[in-house]
């Protein structure tokens, strides 16, 4: 697609870009393989309730499960939660047995990660995800750590600052750049999951923070789409709905709404807005070469206010991390992982200012500048 459609369907820049007004992508969404099959499979729900499930059935062989006839899928992290701090101490225990193991195994998958090329040198990985939103979450992601730093790994492992569920929609702000700040106080963003689709009115409070470290959701919408099983075509005109209830919502409380939608997607996104790979959990065929989800939008609302729609789209994986850019300063090189359906993953290099003028320092290692062929998935 040539530039000046880019900017048609974007407004002002690429989407799935690797150079981020406060970050470099240096990768995202990497499969890597092991005699297994890929490793994400390894460290995703899924592979947690397998773990649980694994505790459960010698137990249940004798009569003695503490879960009693109840499958594992329908234990969710509430119970687990519950059991955790609770007087029953053989569910007690089968659930910390289960975080050991899956411990383990995030603490490969990490390893596994912290040895590609894309991921050298990364002094911080934050964990997201669903699963993160639980005390069982925090407490597989810190027994992680203390297993990897064991082993000399030189790494903070931690969870993610913000809800998973708003996380998705603050780092939309670290998409737009910065002059989009200055005379508006909020924007739109919207988090597309393999479940849910989620939009959200995010306030920047800029004029308190200019790193966005005080921005919050202040609306937001949630779509089960899974629970309606919608055409993608279906999906596009629910979202736009829900798009332009939200800007409704702004203009009614008086918000100086930007003309400006960030959002995240799974998958691998191209510069013109089509998805490679990766959504293939999504309603209908999204990566279809007649399907683009930024043009669709943009038709559906060609303008905010008074001025033509802006739209950036970026994976999911990469989004959430963004969230964390404003507490990522004392660190150079960071990562995030999302721990959901499967495993999202995204690295990112810190852009400096150099001497306080406001100029973003290349990104270079050893003097020379990152290629394209420096964000290729790793195959292993």
């Amino acid at each position: 697609m040539a530039t000046d459609e880019l900017v048609k369907t974007t407004g002002i820049a690429q989407h799935g870009a690797e150079r981020l007004p406060s970050v470099d992508v240096d990768s995202f969404n990497i499969e890597i393989k092991d005699e297994d099959g890929f490793l994400g499979d390894r460290a995703s729900k899924g592979a947690f309730r397998d773990v649980l499930e694994r505790w459960r059935k010698p137990l249940r062989k004798t009569g003695e499960d503490p879960f009693g006839k109840v499958p594992t899928e329908e234990i969710n992290k509430k119970t687990l939660d519950a059991i955790l701090v609770g007087d029953d101490t053989e569910a007690s225990a089968v659930v910390h047995s289960a975080i050991e193991d899956f411990s383990q195994e995030l603490a490969y998958v990490t390893r596994r990660f912290l040895k590609t090329k894309a991921w050298a040198k990364t002094e911080r990985i934050v964990v997201g995800g669903g699963f993160r939103d639980s005390r069982l979450g925090e407490l597989v992601i810190a027994r992680a750590e203390i297993i990897l730093k064991s082993e000399d790994f030189k790494i903070d492992l931690q969870p993610i600052r913000h809800h998973p569920d708003e996380a998705g929609l603050l780092g939309a702000l670290h998409l737009a750049p910065s002059w989009i700040f200055e005379a508006h106080d909020s924007i739109l963003a919207v988090d597309i999951g393999g479940t849910n689709i989620r939009c959200g009115l995010v306030e920047t409070s800029w004029k308190k923070a200019k790193d966005l470290s005080k921005a919050k959701v202040v609306h937001s919408e949630l779509w089960r789409h899974a629970d309606d099983e919608p055409t993608r075509e279906g999906a596009v005109k629910r979202l736009t709905k829900m798009l332009k209830g939200l800007i409704t919502e702004a203009e009614t409380e008086g918000y100086k709404l930007a003309p400006f939608i960030g959002i995240a997607c799974p998958g691998v996104i191209n510069a013109d807005g089509s998805i490679e790979k990766g959504a293939q959990n999504l309603p209908g065929n999204w990566e279809s070469s007649k399907f683009n989800l930024p043009a669709s939008l943009v038709e559906a609302i060609p303008v905010i206010g008074e001025h033509d729609t802006a739209i950036l789209m970026h994976n999911d994986g990469v989004v959430q991390g963004l969230s964390e850019v404003p507490f990522m300063q004392d660190v150079g090189r960071w990562g995030v992982l999302t721990i959901g359906t499967g495993l999202g993953n995204a690295r990112f290099t810190n852009r400096r200012k150099e001497n306080g003028n406001g100029k973003d320092r290349d990104s270079t290692e050893n003097g020379k500048k990152k290629g394209k062929s420096d964000n290729k998935a790793d195959k292993e």
